[in-house]
């Protein structure tokens, strides 16, 4: 079982129910679709950011990171990362990247309550 989190670029919405919407918006615009939009700086930055803290699942030899996905960048498109991570860690990790994403001026969004994370 996963636990998935959205994070992109742009002003954060006003309320849940925007940023749901923004959220599927993107993620049918990036995600959904043919196109390979690389991932842009600032999502890059904020992958970085989570693998100075978890190494990515491709490097796991001691089963400690959170990701569920690997390489964990690839999982980023054009503005917006969806990513899953382990239901046993997803409390902390979350924690960590809506934090991370806070603090680096990004959105974090959880789809699963859809709602915007603090």
């Amino acid at each position: 079982m996963c636990y998935d989190l959205a994070v992109w670029e742009g002003e954060r919405p006003a309320d849940d129910k925007t940023a749901a919407r923004v959220f599927s918006d993107l993620y049918d615009r990036l995600i959904e679709t043919e196109t390979d939009a690389p991932p842009s700086e600032r999502i890059r930055d904020y992958v970085a950011g989570l693998l100075e803290r978890w190494c990515d699942l491709t490097e796991d030899h001691d089963d400690t990171s959170p990701w569920s996905t690997g390489p964990l960048i690839g999982e980023a498109r054009g503005s917006l990362i969806y990513f899953p991570m382990r239901w046993s860690m997803a409390e902390e990790a979350s924690a960590f990247a809506a934090d991370l994403a806070r603090t680096m001026g990004l959105v974090c969004f959880d789809p699963q309550l859809n709602k915007l994370r603090p």
